[in-house]
């Protein structure tokens, strides 16, 4: 959820008491860098942390922000989740440390991270650097246990108070009535009875919420009754139960409350039926948030049928075992624990991950067939969100099934290189190559993989090699989408590295030999070698082919089918080196007709780039005000991808074209929120080597219509927006200043 400077978890339910503890926080943030709040399990932490970090979001410019670490299941994935967390996708080749630690540097910003306690040594390690080198930097912790990062401050959190205090009482009253609104505590007895129970339970607010769900299948008074009868048990009664939570933390730590909250969830565990026993075991293997479908997908087998999962999803949310917002389904981390203990007693560890791995893999399969279709949007977001689930998978799958795993990695690649996840693409990718045989198209993929994170973070002669490879194992295969993709990578490369004309002739060469319908938007080849008279020059002096020549978007008559992906792709590095070779008349017109086709199909990703085209090319023909307007289109689609590479792309192109129309303090405000995406990315500013004199020139056009003085101040006001709230700003057709 976005907060006015950051982003924290959504309160879902109703915040009860902790008026000391949040003074207490309040304090230890305003004059310690870092507090760890420090606790059993489910005693309140986690709810503590968010009340506490929205209350003081407002004192830090640059932020508020969360990383939940319950799902790492590997510290090679803190460092990414962590640098997710706060905005940055480095597409650079540094240490992703080195690149956290210049992203964090000059900012001032509450970084939270909640549930530390199984990565205890390198949270503290990576704290350590972070605090050095970032002198603005206020870090809030949950742990069972201190971190042991120097200049830790711990505050212990406490169950609610029973005794004199009504927040127990009150939790428990809304919880019940969360369930039930018709619910209460109005019969005789059921005040005293809900009293007594919240005391059996020490005050821990898990094991509060978990004996309120159980309100279903029992009266108040006889929930208490029960309560009462397994809590005075001769010591040892519930030996397995005991035993298997035992391990959730360490006993010579509040042993009284964590023998109170492990029997709750042993109790709580009874009362579910053994179907719901089952899915509750097998639905810890999920590191995210998840939807029905992934719940049947993962946990259907033996007696759990997809009816039967729906059903018993349905009752562990009415037990408060997991929990709902909307259509997606979580479960809490020390719930999940209990699960994967029983998982093991079941012996169905490798039965489980292998449904997970498959459920992903499908995932993947699905994603990559949809890319082109009308619900890509919807596939990039699964992908971005369910990141932890398919690392894992993808973990498996090297271990137990590297056919999968290279198909896996090769397919899910190119979406996380747009994600910004540029070393998992290449390190998976790699992996996968490396763990055994692999050919035809999964081959051709991978080294794909390869090429394109190595692009994007700037290795040009990685990127050529792959390239080359590429081409040559798509001819032996005789395989039309790998010599598309290969072309699509060999040209982009070859663009970024100033050979547009090379990268026209081999797009338009894989066009013309992978065609199987006539397509709106090729080039043809007599189009494509028409002479011009000199290439693009500077915008004040166009020259070459520069007529004012408008290029319609609406879709048309145009019936020709949807095309791949990797055809857009490559239709797309037609554009690009026919706008570098100064014939923008003919790129105008084939960025026009690619642009519908994308529009038919629903696809945005190269859509938005043949809106970057169209709105490059408008501004060298001097018509700023078209070119401003498919600037804010590109921009719009690379917003609903999460793209900040694309984003820093858009924003350069759109200050270049509010500086031709005079606006220099506008421009100088919208350029200086491009430098911070760019800055999100690790990059100085990138893109094919025209743009250079166009950002030259955008930035002498604005100074000259505000004078120094003014522009700097806009620009620095646009680098010092939050990124969201700058982005919003640009898309407006008036700036406001």
């Amino acid at each position: 959820m976005m907060t006015k400077v950051g982003f924290l978890p959504e309160e879902t339910s109703s915040f009860v008491g902790r008026r000391a503890e949040l003074a207490r926080l309040e304090a230890s943030l305003a004059t310690r860098r870092m507090t760890t709040l420090i606790g059993s399990g489910g005693v309140g932490k986690t709810r503590l942390a968010v009340r506490a970090a929205r209350a003081a979001a407002d004192r830090y410019p640059d932020g508020a922000w969360w990383a939940d670490l319950s799902p790492l299941y590997d510290d090679a994935l803190l460092l990414p989740t962590v640098s997710d967390a706060v905005g940055l996708a480095d597409h650079t080749l540094r240490m992703p440390v080195e690149a956290l630690c210049e992203w964090l540097g000059d900012k001032r910003l509450l970084l939270v991270l909640d549930s530390a306690e199984h990565l205890r040594a390198p949270c503290s390690h990576l704290l350590a650097e972070l605090l050095t080198t970032s002198p603005g930097l206020t870090v809030l912790v949950t742990s069972r246990q201190p971190l042991g990062t120097r200049g830790e401050h711990a505050v212990r959190v406490q169950p609610l108070p029973v005794d004199g205090a009504p927040d127990a009482l009150q939790l428990f009253e809304d919880r019940l009535r969360a369930g039930d609104p018709r619910a209460g505590l109005d019969a005789p007895g059921d005040r005293a009875a809900a009293a007594d129970i919240c005391r059996r339970l020490e005050g821990i607010p898990l094991a509060i919420e978990l004996a309120a769900a159980g309100i279903g299948r029992h009266t108040v008074t006889q929930l208490a009754t029960r309560i009462g009868t397994r809590f005075d048990a001769p010591a040892g009664a519930d030996d397995l139960t005991a035993s298997r939570l035992d391990l959730l933390a360490d006993d010579s730590l509040w042993p009284r409350r964590h023998r109170t909250l492990r029997t709750t969830i042993g109790w709580s565990h009874e009362l579910c039926t053994p179907l719901e026993r089952l899915l509750w075991a097998r639905l810890t293997l999920l590191r995210t948030d998840f939807d029905e479908e992934v719940a049947r997908e993962v946990c259907t087998g033996g007696p759990l049928t997809p009816g039967e999962v729906d059903r018993a999803l349905q009752g562990l949310v009415a037990q408060s075992v997991v929990q709902r917002d909307g259509t997606r389904y979580r479960m809490l981390d020390t719930l999940r624990e209990y699960g994967r203990m029983w998982l093991g007693e079941l012996g169905e560890e490798r039965a489980a991950a292998d449904r997970h791995a498959a459920s992903f893999l499908g995932l993947a399969r699905r994603a990559h067939d949809g890319w082109t279709g009308p619900d890509q949007v919807s596939w990039y977001h699964k992908i971005a969100d369910t990141h932890l689930d398919l690392c894992a998978a993808l973990d498996h799958l090297l271990a137990h099934d590297v056919a999968g795993a290279q198909e896996m990695a090769g397919r899910v690649g190119f979406f996380w290189a747009c994600c910004g996840h540029l070393s998992e693409a290449r390190g998976y990718a790699q992996r996968a190559l490396d763990a055994g045989p692999v050919d035809g198209p999964h081959r051709t993929r991978l080294q794909w993989v390869l090429g394109v994170a190595a692009l994007l973070q700037g290795d040009f002669a990685t990127a050529e090699k792959y390239g080359a490879l590429c081409t040559a194992i798509a001819l032996y295969d005789r395989d039309d989408e790998g010599m598309l993709g290969a072309t699509y990578l060999s040209g982009l490369t070859q663009l970024m590295t100033g050979e547009p004309a090379a990268a026209l002739e081999a797009a338009e060469r894989v066009l013309r030999m992978t065609e199987t319908a006539p397509s709106d938007g090729t080039v043809s080849e007599s189009a494509s070698r028409e002479e011009v008279s000199e290439p693009v020059a500077s915008l004040s002096e166009p020259g070459g082919d520069t007529a004012p020549v408008e290029f319609p978007c609406e879709p048309g008559g145009d019936l020709s089918p949807l095309e791949s992906a990797h055809r857009l792709r490559c239709r797309l590095i037609t554009v690009f080196a026919l706008t570098a070779l100064g014939r923008l008349t003919e790129s105008g017109r084939a960025a026009a007709a690619l642009r519908r086709s994308c529009e038919r199909g629903g696809e945005f990703w190269t859509r938005s780039y043949a809106d970057y085209q169209l709105a490059l090319i408008a501004l060298l023909q001097g018509r700023p005000e078209a070119s401003a307007t498919h600037a804010r289109a590109m921009l719009a689609g690379k917003h609903r991808l999460r793209d900040s590479f694309g984003i820093a792309l858009g924003l350069d192109i759109l200050a270049a074209a509010i500086a031709a129309r005079g606006a220099g303090a506008q421009a100088a405000r919208v350029y200086g929120t491009g430098h911070a995406y760019w800055r999100m990315v690790g990059h100085p500013q990138r893109g094919t080597p025209e743009l250079g004199p166009v950002r030259e020139t955008c930035e002498l056009q604005a100074r000259a219509a505000v004078g120094d003085e003014a522009y700097q101040r806009a620009f620095e006001r646009g680098q010092a927006d939050n990124a969201e709230v700058g982005l919003a700003a640009a898309l407006r057709s008036e700036l406001e200043l």
